[in-house]
């Protein structure tokens, strides 16, 4: 059964979407969002990031998709790739902070949004 939203991070369609059960994830439909599209428009560089705090982890029907999207846009050689940055509070700012499960630094962390590490 699709589980009903108990923050107020989404739309009304959002919520719309999870009343009709017609649409319902036993069915097979989920959704999901990517967090970021990192792109350097001077360079051409670009990456998918999708931001976990607290340790989160990406769920199996989001590590399906992401996989999926990831291999498509292998095909561009500007293309550095798809990452996961773990937070374990929330920011930089107060926890540690993860990119594809290796312990970096704030310093590591600003190289690798500088494409100086990514892909």
């Amino acid at each position: 059964m699709t589980k009903p939203r108990y923050d107020s991070f989404s739309t009304e369609f959002g919520l719309w979407l999870r009343e009709q059960s017609s649409l319902d994830s036993s069915l097979g439909y989920v959704a999901t969002n990517l967090d970021y599209i990192w792109y350097n428009y001077k360079t051409g560089e670009w990456m998918l990031i999708e931001e976990k705090r607290h340790k989160g982890e990406i769920k199996l029907y989001q590590r399906q998709i992401f996989g999926r999207i990831d291999k498509l846009c292998q095909a561009d050689s500007s293309y550095k790739g798809f990452h996961q940055i773990t937070f374990e509070n929330t920011s930089p700012e107060n926890g540690q902070i993860w990119i594809d499960g290796n312990l970096v630094s704030k310093t590591e962390l600003l190289d690798f949004l500088r494409f100086k590490s990514a892909g």
